[in-house]
């Protein structure tokens, strides 16, 4: 029979164990140019699925995060041919229309790619994604109890930050619209986005609330660009602590 002493030693282990604060998340892009490249797609549209494929193919890749940061963002625009997408969000569509206004595509459709703000069809050629060429400086991420700092040098050029959580794993049986009868599994989906300016390269901002859905595993985009100007300069990304 366990003795008073190792029951109450355990407990304390246990209440010690359960105040500890969570690991803190650091990421640090590097000098040269992350891409971030950009899926738009909807689970109502059955030519998304091989894109989606090509992208769920890259979890495990040795480049991802240091050379490229994928996002899957889910469009709504389709909901209306028979299946609600859970993930579509109306500012995901209007993103892809900011692109194509900046004539960065000349319509919007899916499943679209952007690599680093320009339409990118390489994925259909069995390409790879590439790091850039250009060297933007580092952006430094910390984020730890709810909060998120980040630093980028800007030579006083006012930046936007943005930040997306990103759900892993993902299993959907589709039971209606263009994709009935099929169960869809997807990776790198945009859960939550949200943008903050700052003129001076600095932010200190609460990290996003989000709904984690059917995702097994969180991942936290992160990337810089201009005010007005949805095209990246510079990105990071990691793996959500606990997930």
């Amino acid at each position: 029979m366990m003795s008073l002493v190792t029951r109450i030693t355990g407990l304390l282990v246990l209440l010690v164990a359960c105040r500890l604060p969570a690991a803190a998340l650091v990421m640090n892009s590097g000098e040269q140019a992350v891409t971030l490249l950009e899926l738009y797609t909807s689970q109502g549209c059955s030519s998304c699925p091989p894109a989606e494929r090509w992208l769920n193919d890259h979890v495990e890749d040795k480049n991802l995060w240091r050379s490229f940061v994928p996002v899957a963002f889910h469009v709504d625009y389709w909901d209306y041919i028979g299946w609600k997408d859970p993930y579509g969000h109306p500012a995901n569509g209007e993103r892809q229309r900011a692109l194509a206004r900046a004539g960065n595509a000349r319509t919007v459709y899916t499943p679209g790619f952007f690599s680093n703000g320009r339409e990118w069809r390489g994925w259909a050629l069995g390409m790879s994604p590439q790091a850039g060429r250009s060297k933007p400086g580092n952006l430094a991420v910390h984020v730890a109890d709810g909060k998120l700092e980040a630093h980028f040098a800007t030579d006083g050029e006012p930046m936007s930050l943005n930040i997306a959580v990103l759900g892993f794993g993902i299993n959907t049986p589709v039971m209606r619209g263009e994709n009935r009868n099929r169960t869809l599994r997807q990776e790198f989906v945009s859960l939550v986005h949200v943008s903050h300016p700052s003129a001076d390269g600095q932010w200190r901002v609460p990290l996003p609330a989000y709904e984690k859905g059917e995702s097994s595993r969180r991942g936290l985009a992160v990337w810089v660009s201009r005010p007005g100007q949805p095209a990246p300069v510079q990105a990071t990304c990691g793996w959500l602590d606990g997930d």
